[in-house]
């Protein structure tokens, strides 16, 4: 036990390096305090709280829990927003892993090519979306002119979602395949010059080296893309008028939180909705995490 105590005990330079070390990393903490898990809690006691108006709240138990659960249009927004991720995860992630296999190949101007596909993630939402809107429009979108069709992409309940669904595929393209290109360089080439050695095609190497060494990175790029899809909102209120009829075929989590608690003013009830999406993230991350072992490669 003496031992043991002995070595617990911190030296007065130790200590000062410890006390050096929460000093720096104090601000992070306390942001992380004030801007997140605060904001958590108070959203959370909202969502058994009846707005009163004024920053006043009145406690109502599991009420809004309740009509939220028995509400179909939060079963059809809790559905538009897996279906969202559905269509844009797997073809998203796979594109980027396209593009960031083909700029981590010996091709000129590689530096051009990157900042082109990076672009999208610069560019103002609202400049995006109108320019998306004009190509999707029904009457004179270029879209619809290449194709000599009049398809309401943005006013067809049947197929807004799609359109939805391009747009944020496109605008995460080039950060996605950045981070998986990080991954791509830091294979070693050693690997792919002993399966050469051995008589692997190009396809067998992409199986058995490539994929393996980058699922680390891929696998962070699809916890991103997920929690992305599920929080999706600003999308689907720049593409998607309040007057357009095809709304509740698109409508996220986000978006009815958004119309409960910022045009009904029952924060109450779009509190609840949060807490729904908070505890859909957590489901789904932890069914990756669970998952990660079966497939993420972490050995060097």
């Amino acid at each position: 036990m003496n031992s043991k105590a002995i070595r617990l005990k911190l030296s007065p330079a130790e200590k000062r390096e410890q006390n050096w070390g929460w000093f720096m990393v104090a601000p992070t903490i306390i942001g992380l305090i004030i801007l997140n898990m605060w904001p958590f809690i108070q959203t959370l006691y909202a969502s058994f709280c009846e707005h009163l108006g004024f920053g006043h709240y009145k406690f109502i138990g599991v009420e809004n829990y309740v009509n939220m659960f028995q509400n179909a249009d939060f079963w059809k927004a809790t559905w538009n927003t897996i279906y969202f991720c559905i269509l844009t995860v797997p073809v998203g992630i796979f594109l980027s892993l396209l593009v960031a296999i083909l700029l981590n190949a010996k091709i000129k101007g590689k530096g051009f090519f990157r900042s082109v596909f990076f672009l999208p993630m610069i560019c103002a939402p609202a400049a995006v979306t109108l320019v998306w809107r004009w190509i999707f429009n029904s009457e004179y979108g270029i879209l619809n002119q290449l194709l000599g069709t009049s398809i309401n992409w943005i006013t067809d309940s049947k197929v807004v979602m799609i359109t939805c669904a391009i747009v944020a595929i496109w605008s995460a393209i080039g950060y996605d395949a950045v981070l998986l290109l990080s991954g791509l360089q830091n294979i070693s080439k050693s690997y792919y010059e002993a399966a050469e050695l051995d008589g692997a095609g190009k396809v067998t190497q992409f199986f058995h080296i490539t994929l393996p060494m980058v699922s680390p990175t891929l696998f962070v790029v699809l916890i991103m893309r997920l929690m992305a899809s599920l929080k999706v909102y600003d999308l689907i209120y720049m593409m998607v008028e309040d007057t357009n009829p095809a709304l509740t075929s698109v409508q996220s989590l986000m978006y009815l939180f958004y119309r409960e608690s910022f045009v009904a003013g029952n924060r109450g009830y779009g509190s609840a909705i949060v807490i729904w999406t908070v505890l859909l993230i957590g489901i789904v991350t932890l069914v990756q995490f669970i998952g990660q072992k079966k497939w993420v490669n972490y050995e060097v």
